[in-house]
């Protein structure tokens, strides 16, 4: 890695020499414009829109434009009058717990690397931040403009975090947050079952880019000369389901399976609607299983009554045999 930015932290009179490195980088596959003829790269020249010439870099210079056509051009002299922070230093504001910042403000990520003698101090820094189980929030110009940031510890090196300015969130302005919508218990029930079939340990190396592993496996076969190998398709995701309590029970038993749990139906735990269910069935067969006694009691009456005439018969045959001896 190669360090972006020099400068210290300021920690009340302590100050922390620090080297900067950018904690991500993006594995975005880029590609070129070029001719499709010949391959060629796309060159594009800066032309000014009301003379028509070709303008080189040093004739550039800022506009803004304040409607109706008209634009302020801005010097380097009118940004160098600005309040910008030229010393290189990380100032601590203040420290706040963790849980206090929306994750929402983060922008981009930087390592911290002790400079020269500055180690002892960055540890202290580092372990303190730890204990407290809170971040600094601090102030740093970086790329020409002053950023409002934290600093956290992240597998024992200090994290700068720069954030957006509260100014720069946008507020939510949809038409559904005004209806009045309701959701019924049953739904909620469901809806929190599937949240527990679904809930693991979150572990960034189980997931990967499909999309980019298959471009470059597409890039790499162009290379080789070898025939593309389409990669598997993946399941078609379901069609929208009229029935939202459907949908939840259905998605619950497909989550089951693929956690290789047996169905709610096979023994497995059962959500609260599918025991308020099993209830209500219970309650509905009761009665029958009350009114058997009666049918096997009127079965046995129906027995005895056809019997009675088997056994006459049987009385005067055997009294006729007394007779005839």
């Amino acid at each position: 890695m190669r360090a972006i930015w020099k400068g210290a932290v300021s920690f009340g009179l302590v100050s922390i020499g620090v080297k900067v490195y950018s904690a991500t980088e993006e594995k975005d596959i880029r590609f070129h414009q070029v001719h499709r003829e010949d391959g060629g790269r796309i060159r594009y020249k800066r032309t000014c829109s009301v003379c028509g010439e070709e303008v080189t870099y040093d004739d550039i210079a800022k506009g803004y434009d304040i409607g109706g056509g008209e634009m302020v051009i801005l010097t380097d002299e009118d940004f160098a009058d600005l309040p910008l922070s030229t010393s290189h230093a990380i100032d601590v504001l203040e420290f706040v717990p963790a849980e206090q910042v929306d994750p929402i403000l983060y922008n981009k990520a930087y390592f911290l690397e002790p400079e020269g003698s500055a180690t002892k101090p960055y540890v202290l820094l580092r372990d303190a931040l730890s204990d407290s189980e809170r971040v600094a929030i601090v102030k740093v110009a970086l790329r020409q403009r002053e950023q409002l940031a934290t600093l956290r510890v992240r597998e024992g090196v200090l994290l700068l975090n720069t954030m957006l300015w509260p100014d720069e969130i946008r507020r939510p302005d949809f038409g559904f947050l005004d209806e009045d919508l309701k959701v019924r218990p049953p739904e909620l029930a469901m809806a929190s079952s599937l949240i527990d079939s679904m809930a693991g340990e979150f572990e960034p190396d189980a997931f990967t880019d499909d999309y980019r592993a298959a471009l470059q496996e597409v890039i790499d076969a162009k290379v080789e000369g070898r025939e593309v190998v389409q990669p598997e398709e993946e399941e078609a995701a379901p069609a929208a389901a009229v029935d939202l309590m459907a949908a939840l029970k259905a998605s619950v038993e497909r989550a089951r399976a693929a956690r290789g749990e047996a169905p709610s139906g096979g023994g497995a735990e059962p959500t609260p609607i599918s025991s308020a269910r099993s209830a209500k069935k219970a309650a509905k067969k009761a009665p029958a299983k009350k009114a058997e006694p009666a049918k096997k009691t009127a079965a046995k009456k129906t027995a005895a009554k056809k019997a009675e005439p088997a056994k006459k018969t049987a009385a005067k045959k055997t009294a006729a045999k007394k007779k005839t001896a």
